[in-house]
């Protein structure tokens, strides 16, 4: 459970995307707040994805708070833009510890 953060990653995404479930996982796992906005809840959130990519619709595509966009991006391309906006204390990203949980 993510604790605080502030200036929200904005991800869109579906369910039926292995590439989507791999990075909403993997910001889980990092503890990054984040807006998940599913196409196949919001259609019309398609024509924002296809604004943002030139025409195609291409998820996952990911906002980040300084602007940066990544398209399908990897772990390891996830991982330098969160590390980047963290050290400019741009977003916070911590998960609550077990104990913390508990209290």
């Amino acid at each position: 459970m993510v604790e605080q953060s502030t200036n929200p990653i904005i991800f869109y995404g579906a369910s039926y995307c292995g590439d989507c479930r791999r990075a909403k996982e993997h910001l889980d796992s990092l503890g990054c707040e984040y807006t998940y906005i599913n196409l196949e809840e919001h259609p019309e959130a398609a024509e924002k994805v296809m604004e943002i990519n030139k025409g195609y619709q291409s998820i996952p595509t990911i906002i980040f708070p300084d602007g940066k966009v990544l398209i399908e991006p990897s772990n390891e391309e996830l991982d330098e833009a969160i590390n980047r906006l963290k050290k400019d204390n741009i977003i916070i990203c911590h998960k609550l510890t077990e104990i913390q949980r508990k209290s």
